[in-house]
């Protein structure tokens, strides 16, 4: 009787292992990449950061079904509906972005938040045929089940949250979901990896408070951005998990305090964390970084020669003609796989995810990845790697959703 157990369990044990992994390596081309795109719309890809909402602003967005057909359908940006439909894309964390320049305002960004935010709800409202907004994973999932595409929000820079711990609470029932607790100057919570004042040496005292109602209320604490003594803070003083909402690798990018060194990534999967890969090129590769510097340098030396400026209208042909003679670099999407395949070795698959910063990197993105129609893409070249089923589903949004869960556990165990 034992032995027939033991017979079933194997059984049971090779047919998981025939469901879990498909036969990728007797795939050509096509069928792989068939499977990369079927992927993609079998499991929910959640994307940590889409700053559609602040290139809305500029536009001069009016939430209005009949506005140019924006969110819809628009050859402007990196997001609409219809290529977010076509890469499988179903919850972009939409970007609350607050430049620093808010930081010194009375109000310190408050109300940009608030009109970015009312923006996103209008889309919801205006077109619930397509969009809805999302407070938990559960919510995404009902979305997600329905055929909607989810916004769930993230506020990045903490300025907004002025100096009242009540706004925490405020902002998480307007449904931000994770605060990046700056964003390029130091602000009243803690410094920023672009900034070189160093006022907190960290998190400042309010800072702690902030991430402590902030595990309190269930709001997800983003350490993108926070230079590298707010982050081993934040590791030590938070009851939750974290998220690099829209960070790579260090590794790659020696130098540049935006990215993570291996000793923070080590730490934030010890934390339970996820860093969310950002496909900008200049955060996946220092040597397309520093050849495009050097171009920028070039194209500003010959416009102040002939006394112009880069918003000047006379220099429109001279760019024109610069760039045609010296064209963009570009990281691609293989760059972007090996930043995941950096963390999985680091720390294990349950630590990656995807942050790409659509509309936030302008016209850096890789080669492949250059827009929310391409996802698959990204799947294909993981899955050409040896990637199992179960790991694409992790990167795509798992990962991510038990953080989110587990913050929200934390939360309500302290409410």
């Amino acid at each position: 009787m034992k032995s027939f157990t033991i017979l079933w369990v194997f059984i049971a044990f090779l047919a998981f292992s025939c469901a879990e992994k498909k036969p990728v390596d007797r795939m050509n081309d096509e069928q792989l990449r068939a499977y990369a795109d079927e992927l993609a719309h079998k499991y929910i890809i959640t994307d940590g950061h889409v700053d559609l909402p602040f290139r809305l602003k500029m536009d001069k967005f009016v939430v209005s079904r009949e506005y140019m057909g924006i969110p819809i359908k628009t050859e402007e940006g990196d997001f609409d509906y219809e290529r977010a439909k076509k890469g499988g894309l179903d919850a972009p964390f939409m970007s609350i972005y607050i430049p620093s320049s808010y930081q010194l305002q009375p109000d310190m960004g408050k109300g940009l938040a608030d009109s970015l935010i009312n923006m996103i709800s209008g889309i919801a409202e205006n077109l619930p045929d397509k969009f809805a907004l999302a407070g938990s994973v559960e919510e995404v999932q009902q979305n997600f089940n329905k055929g909607l595409i989810s916004l769930p929000m993230g506020m990045e820079n903490g300025a907004p949250i002025g100096n009242d711990l009540k706004n925490i609470k405020y902002f998480y029932d307007r449904g931000i979901r994770y605060i990046t607790l700056t964003h390029g100057k130091d602000n009243q919570i803690c410094d920023s990896s672009y900034d070189t004042l160093h006022t907190w040496k960290g998190l400042s005292p309010f800072g702690r408070e902030v991430v402590a109602e902030m595990n309190r209320v269930g709001i997800m604490v983003d350490i993108s951005h926070v230079d590298d003594s707010t982050f081993y803070q934040v590791m030590r003083i938070t009851k939750a998990p974290c998220i690099a909402s829209h960070s790579s690798c260090r590794r790659f990018t020696p130098g540049f305090q935006r990215n993570m060194n291996d000793d923070m990534i080590k730490k934030l999967g010890e934390n339970g964390g996820v860093i969310q890969i950002n496909f900008g090129s200049g955060f996946l590769d220092s040597a397309v970084s520093a050849q495009n510097d050097e171009n920028r340098k070039k194209l500003r030396a010959l416009l102040e020669e002939k006394g112009l400026s880069m918003r000047d209208s006379l220099a429109k042909p001279i760019i024109d003609q610069f760039r045609k003679e010296n064209p963009s670099l570009y990281a691609d999407v293989e760059t972007v796989a090996n930043h995941i395949d950096h963390v999985v070795k680091l720390v294990g698959i349950d630590h990656v995810g995807i942050g790409s910063d659509f509309d936030g990197v302008g016209d850096s993105l890789p080669t492949g990845l250059k827009d929310v129609s391409q996802y698959p893409n990204l799947i294909y070249a993981l899955l050409k790697r040896g990637y199992t089923e179960s790991d694409i589903e992790k990167i795509c949004s798992g990962n991510v959703f038990r953080v989110w869960k587990k913050v929200a556990e934390v939360a309500s165990q302290t409410m």
